[in-house]
Parts: structure tokens; C-alpha cells; sequence
């Protein structure tokens, strides 16, 4: 990646459940003190997803820990959050998940010039023989990987 990023988290998962065919950055509407658990790393992408509704896209199920030094002003952990996207990306990510099996899954979580910024991906599910084959096609390539190595 670009310099002056630091990635906080990212979603293993997403990649192994989804094909994911296209990308895109978006700003998070997010509170004082959930700005300062996410640079402590403390997110949670589990079951998180991203629906486009009357014009605007939100995250759900992305849990942000309350930050331990904060007061009573911390953020429900799970609530739901406003993504900033331009319009015609919006509208893209609208049609792409009107299509069947298409969904947006948050991928991975990073700081951007001191903003926090989350990559989204439109995925299509994979069906168990297509992870079975990513799981062989990662497996060979780490062979041969250690293969060259050892020459």
C-alpha cells in the first residue's frame, strides 16, 4: 500500500468466503471514542456487512470495544455506522447488490493521513468447490514457494 498507512485490521475471512470483484474506500461516520479503540486495534469484523438504503450506505455488525478510558459518551459496540462514499459509488454498490449472490463486505480497516478508512468489496459468494480449490491453489503455491527457497 501508499505510505503513511497503517493497516489495523482486516478481514481474513472475506476473501475466503467471497470472490471479490471490486473495491472501494470509504470514510466512516464514527464517535470520539471509538476513534481511539480502533488505533488500540480493538475491531471486530465478525458477520459485518454493508446495505445500501435511501441513498446511503451502512455498516452493521462491526463491533468497535468500548475504549477504557472513556465515560459514559462510549458508542454502542455494534451499532449501526454511516459509510461516506461519493453518489456514483453508491449507486453502484446499489445495483451490484439488487444482482443474486452479490453482497459489500468490509475487508480491511486502516489509517489514512490521520482519518480512519475501511475497504469495502462487492463478493460474490463461493460455493464449497471454489474453496476447496482456493485452499489447494494456496497450498501449491506455498510448496513451490519453499521449494525455491531451499535452492
Amino acid at each position: 500500500m501508499a505510505e503513511g498507512i497503517k493497516i489495523l485490521a482486516t478481514n481474513k475471512k472475506a476473501r475466503h468466503e467471497y470472490i471479490i470483484e471490486d473495491s472501494f474506500e470509504a470514510g466512516i461516520a464514527l464517535k470520539g471514542t471509538e476513534v481511539k479503540s480502533i488505533r488500540l486495534g480493538k475491531v471486530s469484523f465478525v458477520d459485518s456487512f454493508v446495505i445500501v438504503k435511501n441513498g446511503e450506505c451502512l455498516l452493521y455488525n462491526m463491533h468497535i470495544s468500548p475504549y477504557e478510558k472513556g465515560n459514559v459518551h462510549n458508542a454502542d459496540p455494534v451499532r449501526t455506522r454511516k459509510l461516506l462514499l461519493h453518489k456514483r459509488e453508491i449507486f453502484k454498490l446499489g445495483d451490484k447488490t439488487n444482482q443474486k449472490g452479490y453482497a459489500v463486505i468490509p475487508l480491511k480497516i486502516y489509517l489514512k493521513r490521520g482519518l480512519v478508512k475501511i475497504e469495502i468489496g462487492i463478493g460474490k459468494g463461493k460455493k464449497l468447490y471454489d474453496k476447496r480449490y482456493s485452499d489447494k491453489e494456496r497450498d501449491v503455491k506455498r510448496k513451490m514457494d519453499k521449494a525455491l527457497r531451499q535452492y
